[in-house]
């Protein structure tokens, strides 16, 4: 069954924009993709921006929806470096587990978010800060939790080496298997959600080891 023009536009500017960024893409290609001519696509978006927001909407509040839930449930865990874990799991899971264009995943949407992040347009920023980042610091602030001490800094910046991570291994599996040589199995979701999550806890961990080291070296230094 043919999908309405609505949906034609939404589909079809998702490939476009993953494929060419957001600048390069016109109304018109849009339209032209979609079968459709350019009054259609105003009529129900109004403008490109619009209809990326729609987009972002669409895709993203199911999965925030879903992160926040499990956030909730990790934050119950009393151990700190467990609590770190499951914190971790709970951003990294959905983004795979969502897995078709209406809930929040799928590759092409992935990498429609990693060339719109690249490219640096103020209608995608803006988008994209709207779509994330309430969510993003929610996270943060959670993870500052359980490593008492960290810098704001080092916080904010490991969790944009995780989002890094977390698009990669999404976008590009077959590197994976290409430069194991077969061995490793870059397709498989369950084995990239485990690296991925002890790989950031050991970054995020490794900011309160730091701080116990300085506060040790302090101590030192006093005490000569």
């Amino acid at each position: 069954m043919r999908p309405s023009i609505r949906e034609a536009l939404l589909k079809n500017a998702v490939t476009l924009f993953a494929g060419r960024g957001y600048h390069a893409v016109s109304l018109r290609d849009i339209a032209k993709a979609a079968e459709a001519n350019v009054g259609s696509l105003t009529y129900h978006f109004g403008s490109k921006a619009n209809l990326l927001k729609e987009i972002y909407e669409r895709h993203t509040q199911p999965m925030n929806a879903r992160r926040r839930e499990l956030l909730g449930e990790a934050r119950r865990i009393s151990n700190p470096d467990e609590r770190l874990m499951a914190i971790i799991r709970a951003y990294i899971v959905p983004a795979f587990i969502s897995s078709s264009e209406s809930d929040g995943g799928g590759a092409e949407f992935t990498r429609m978010r990693a060339v719109l992040s690249a490219e640096g347009n103020p209608d995608a920023q803006a988008i994209i800060a709207d779509a994330f980042d309430e969510t993003s610091r929610a996270f943060i602030e959670a993870i500052a939790e359980c490593v008492p001490g960290a810098s704001r800094e080092g916080l904010v910046w490991r969790s944009q080496f995780l989002l890094g991570g977390l698009y990669y291994a999404l976008i590009n599996p077959e590197r994976v298997s290409r430069l194991s040589g077969g061995a490793v199995n870059g397709e498989d979701r369950e084995a990239a959600v485990g690296q991925l999550v002890e790989a950031s806890y050991a970054s995020f961990r490794s900011l309160a080891a730091d701080t116990g080291a300085a506060a040790d070296m302090i101590k030192q230094e006093k005490t000569a």
